[in-house]
């Protein structure tokens, strides 16, 4: 497993916007052309794809709005082919460490459709700790820095 992040780029971008989710988990993340087009037309947050060597796997979004300084990842889906192979475990730390590198930043939060046990057991396995809130109907969990982040 070969996991890289890249820039989502002209040559790229539709191939993004096609990365099916299984059947049943359309409730759990928005469709990644939603996020492009707040990139676009909103002009906030950072995209980038997940490759396993030349093989296109996920995508994520991550980010800090205007009127919220918190950072988040907004959105982070693997391909339904691509699911419970070990690549949401392996390109997460690779975004937390961008995020870490390129933002001055104390905490990176994180939310999801509370029903989303996959979600809850990843983000809780990588140090993400539950912070009681519910927003957007959405369970928030964070990853404080001053914490050193578990091992995958």
């Amino acid at each position: 497993m070969a996991i890289q992040l890249h820039e989502v780029t002209k040559d790229n971008w539709a191939a993004v916007c096609r990365l099916p989710l299984k059947a049943g988990q359309e409730h759990y993340v928005a469709p990644n052309w939603h996020s492009l087009l707040l990139i676009a037309y909103e002009g906030w947050g950072t995209a980038r794809a997940i490759y396993d060597d030349e093989t296109l796997v996920g995508f994520v979004l991550y980010g800090s709005a205007p009127d919220d300084p918190r950072w988040w990842v907004v959105r982070f889906m693997i391909a339904a082919d691509h699911q419970r192979r070990g690549y949401g475990r392996t390109a997460l730390p690779l975004i937390i460490q961008e995020m870490r590198e390129r933002h001055a930043t104390p905490a990176i939060h994180i939310s999801f459709v509370p029903e989303n046990e996959p979600a809850r057991t990843l983000y809780a396995s990588l140090g993400f700790v539950d912070t009681g809130t519910i927003e957007d109907g959405e369970a928030v969990y964070v990853l404080n820095f001053d914490t050193p982040m578990k091992d995958s």
